[in-house]
This record gives structure tokens, C-alpha cells and sequence, in this order.
């Protein structure tokens, strides 16, 4: 298994041997087995890792079951690499092996233990839901510095501990060796808070166990990722999982949501509640505003009644912005601080970031990858346009099929123009993934479909096509910089594929020229 990053720094682990580490399985699982030679249960243990290429020497390899592969098979290479034991499901003759019928479920525990349990040191933010996960994740982060906090993150985009760089995210929740790692570092680093996107693979695949939570916040739900869960009902119930009082000391819940509504009735951990609808709530964001230069509302909670000014763009943001400040009065921060830094965050890679080279419309790139999220964008951009609205969109592979033809439909309702290109596809053959996107689209509204397999293209025809007044939005993938197909992946920022045909338009495009640009047939 390929390491996504270089060896990142170790924070130091509190080094047990063998033995302990069975007793601290057996503890966990109801069968747990050391298979080994005679005195290695007094072997110690540095480290835990499940990527071979991530070892480094006194770790601990977790061989866990996959799809494709077993993680055992790598067992040989981790040996190599220094590891000196191996937990899985099944042993292997080259490490002493302790042996359980489930290891995915106790890495988290068992990592969280040789880190020193290190999110009961930390008051740690775990943000969930279908949308709006990753600006509430730095929303909170950038009220917890306001306030004078050293904060850690970690997310979709980025992963940072106090006084460091921060490294781009391989995935939304890291495994839970890295969850532990980073909390642990952010520990060493003199770090008081860590806010951690929290998606709903994580909560399936056991990445956050072994994570005690102050506040869990709950953004939203509607269907995604059901390739994973099955249906809405399993979607919700991984969700909602966070919201144990052994996981989080406290839940904050937006009631503004039909999913939010039955969590905020179903959790037993103490309960703040939030909305921008009409239900009474603790907290609410009120007389909501936004237009191209941010989002205005009004902010009443326990003591605070007050007017903010976003400079993130999209009504949505309102709703992301009152869940920070109810997960940080929850959490006994002083609001008031902490809402100098929520309105100063000026913009977050790929949520709505606008492209600009002057040209005479306005052109974003946003993550909108289901309908619940194009459900908030679309009609955001459609107050911002004077004329029409442009969508450059596809679906990625290996993902739920049944929300193909949706995505279609739904652009297709808030757009004029919809352009239906490739997005990564994975080992999915990419026409099909646009066949039905494309069906969906000329099903589902009044916009007219244009189908542009090549990403680049499709932006350039995008462009090309926009009038003055237009808006065009680049969907579905952000600030993901590496496209994704059977061939392999090569490197792809859309926010770059935007300006350079912004830019191409600019020198090729001069007045007098056809309002759809020169050489374009779209409708």
C-alpha cells in the first residue's frame, strides 16, 4: 500500500510491549490471540501504522482486511521497514502476531492507548454531516485562534498542527493511526483544541474510536455515499453514531434539518441546537443576506444578539457560521472573541472561490458534489447572475450510481447551461458515468446540455459561452488537485483549468466578437 506523503514527524508514543498491548485487546474484544515465539510478548512497541510504506522502525503493523487487498499481504514489506509485530485478523510467520476477529474496530483504541490517550488532553471539535463539513471545520478553527486558542485541523483539505505547515488531506478523516498521531502532535505542539472533519467512511470504518469529543456538531443530511451505507436510514445512523455520550460530552445539532430534528430527540448527550429556519432553537442566524461580496445575518444565542458580516460567500455560510459559534459556547469559549475571527476568514480552497481576471461575469469553483449541495448553491448563484448561470459538472466512479442521473436533474433545474464533462472516474468507464449524468440533466429541467468529455474543454466551452452578467460555476470536485481514471491520475486543480481559459478568453475574445465567443457551438 502506497503512503500518500513522505514519513510524517512522529509525536512520541508511550511505549508498550506485546504483552500489555494483548491486555489492552483483550480488554476491547472478546478474543484477542498473541501468536509469537517464546519472549516476544516482552518485544515493545513504538508506533502504529496500517500503511506499509509509512513504517518506520518499533511499529506496530496493522494488516487489516480491504477490498481488493489484505493488508497482511504488505506484512513482509513492514517487516523490512523495521515493524515488529503485526495485528490482524490472521498471523503471519515473519512478526509476532496478535490476532482478533475484528482488528479494524480496536486500531483506534489500541492507537489512541500508545499515544498516550491523547484527545482527553485537547478539547476536540468533530464536525459532521452531509454538507457544509469542511467551512464549519474552519470556521470554528478560525474563532478558537480569534480567541486565543492553539488549534489544530484537520480535514478535506488540509491537515495542520500548531506552528507548523499544513500538508494537503489525503482523505476527508484520516485512519486512526493518523487520527492519534495528530492529536498526540498537536498535544506536544502546546495545542489546547483540534477540529476534525468527521465523514461518514470514519465513523463506518472505526476511524475516530479512540477519540473523546467535547462537541460534535451535526451540519445536515441528505443522500450521499449510500455505495457505502446502503440506504438514508444507515447514511444517518453512521452519522449519528458521534453522538453517544461515550463518543462527545456534548451535541450540537442544527434543527433547521428533518435528520437534525430526530438526532437532537434521539441523543442523550447534553443538547445545543441551532437554525436558520423558524424553529425555535438556541442558537439561530436570522434576516440572512449574500451577494458577491459576502454574507450578512443576524446571530442570537445565550447572551449574544448581534449582526455579522461574513466575507464567505453563499447564504449556506450564515448556517455554517451559527454551528461554530454554538459549538463554541458549548465548548465555554467567549463568542464575542471568536466571531472576529469567524467573519475575518476570507475564504476556504474550493467552497464557492471566485476565479477573477476581470473579465465581464463572474466564475467560481465549488465543491457541490450531491444535490443537497447544489440545492444550496444553485440558487445562491442565481441571485448573483444578470443573465445566466453556466454548470460544468460530472460524477465521480466507484460512487453511489443512483445519484448520477440526480445531479443531472438538479443542475439542470438552476441552470441554463449545464456542461457535462469527466470528473474521475476511477475504473468506471467515464462515458457511462456521463450518460447519466447527461439523461438526468435532459430530464430535469429547462437547461440546455452540452456534453464535453475532457475537463479542460468543457471549463474553456464554459467560459467561452458566458455573456456579460453570467455566472459560471465550476462543480463538483473544489480544490481536488488530481483527477483520477483507469489509466491513473494526473494532476488537475480546476481553480487552474478556470483562470488559464479565463486568461485564453481574454486574448482571443475582443469586442465585437459573438456573444458566445468565438469558435463555440453550444446553445
Amino acid at each position: 500500500m502506497a503512503s500518500a506523503h513522505p514519513r510524517e514527524d512522529r509525536p512520541p508514543a508511550v511505549p508498550l510491549c506485546l504483552d500489555e498491548l494483548l491486555a489492552v485487546l483483550r480488554g476491547l474484544a472478546a478474543e484477542a490471540r498473541l501468536i509469537a515465539r517464546p519472549g516476544d510478548g516482552r518485544v515493545r512497541v513504538h508506533g502504529v501504522t496500517l500503511d506499509s510504506a509509512d513504517v518506520v522502525p518499533g511499529d506496530l503493523f496493522a494488516g487489516l482486511p480491504g477490498r481488493l487487498r489484505h493488508g497482511a499481504d504488505y506484512a513482509d514489506r513492514a517487516a523490512g521497514a523495521g515493524a515488529v509485530a503485526l495485528l490482524s485478523d490472521r498471523p503471519d510467520p515473519r512478526l509476532p502476531s496478535l490476532v482478533v476477529d475484528h482488528p479494524r474496530r480496536v486500531l483506534g483504541p489500541l492507537s489512541a492507548r500508545l499515544y498516550g490517550d491523547p484527545s482527553h488532553a485537547l478539547s476536540v471539535y468533530g464536525i459532521t454531516g452531509t454538507n457544509g463539513k469542511t467551512s464549519t471545520t474552519h470556521l470554528v478553527a478560525a474563532g478558537l485562534e480569534a480567541a486565543g486558542r492553539r488549534v489544530g485541523l484537520a480535514g478535506s483539505l488540509e491537515t495542520r498542527v500548531p506552528g507548523r505547515a499544513g500538508r494537503t488531506a489525503v482523505r476527508t478523516t484520516a485512519e486512526a493511526p493518523a487520527v492519534q498521531r495528530l492529536l498526540a502532535g498537536t498535544r506536544q505542539s502546546g495545542g489546547t483544541d483540534l477540529v476534525l472533519e468527521v465523514s461518514s467512511h470514519a465513523l463506518e470504518l472505526a476511524r475516530v474510536d479512540g477519540t473523546r469529543f467535547r462537541v460534535a456538531v451535526f451540519t445536515n443530511l441528505s443522500p450521499d455515499h449510500l455505495d457505502l451505507h446502503g440506504d438514508l436510514e444507515q447514511y444517518y445512523a453512521a452519522k449519528a453514531s458521534l453522538f453517544r455520550p461515550d463518543r462527545c460530552a456534548h451535541a450540537v445539532v442544527n434543527i433547521g434539518d428533518a435528520h437534525g430534528r430526530r438526532l437532537a430527540a434521539e441523543t442523550r448527550c447534553p443538547l445545543t441546537t441551532f437554525t436558520m429556519g423558524s424553529e425555535p432553537a438556541d442558537w439561530s442566524a436570522r434576516v440572512i443576506s449574500a451577494d458577491a461580496d459576502g454574507t450578512r445575518f443576524r446571530l442570537r444565542g445565550p447572551g449574544v444578539d448581534q449582526e455579522v458580516r461574513l466575507r464567505l460567500l453563499g447564504a449556506h455560510q450564515a448556517d455554517n457560521a451559527v454551528a461554530a459559534a454554538a459549538a463554541l459556547s458549548a465548548s465555554g469559549v467567549d463568542v464575542t472573541a471568536a466571531l472576529r475571527g469567524i467573519e475575518n476568514l476570507a475564504s476556504i480552497p474550493g467552497r464557492l472561490e471566485r476565479v477573477d481576471t476581470g473579465q465581464p461575469f463572474l466564475a467560481f469553483v465549488d465543491f457541490a458534489h450531491n444535490t443537497g449541495g447544489q440545492g444550496r448553491l444553485l440558487p445562491f448563484l442565481r441571485s448573483l447572475a444578470d443573465g445566466r448561470v453556466i454548470v460544468v459538472l460530472g460524477a465521480t466512479g466507484e460512487r453511489d450510481p443512483r445519484k448520477r442521473a440526480a445531479l443531472g436533474a438538479t443542475a439542470a433545474h438552476g441552470a441554463d447551461l449545464v456542461i457535462v464533462t469527466d470528473e474521475s472516474a476511477h475504473s468506471e468507464d467515464p462515458a457511462e458515468l456521463r450518460d447519466a449524468v447527461a439523461a438526468g440533466a435532459l430530464r430535469g429541467g429547462r437547461a440546455a446540455v452540452h456534453v464535453e468529455p475532457d475537463r479542460r474543454t468543457a471549463i474553456f466551452v464554459a467560459v467561452a459561452a458566458a455573456r456579460p452578467g453570467d455566472v459560471v460555476v465550476v462543480a463538483g470536485r473544489g480544490a481536488d488537485q488530481q483527477q483520477t481514471s483507469r489509466s491513473g491520475s494526473r494532476p488537475f486543480d480546476d481553480r487552474v483549468a478556470l483562470r488559464h481559459a479565463l486568461l485564453e478568453r481574454a486574448e482571443t475574445f475582443r469586442p465585437g466578437d459573438s456573444e458566445k465567443g468565438p469558435g463555440v457551438s453550444v446553445p
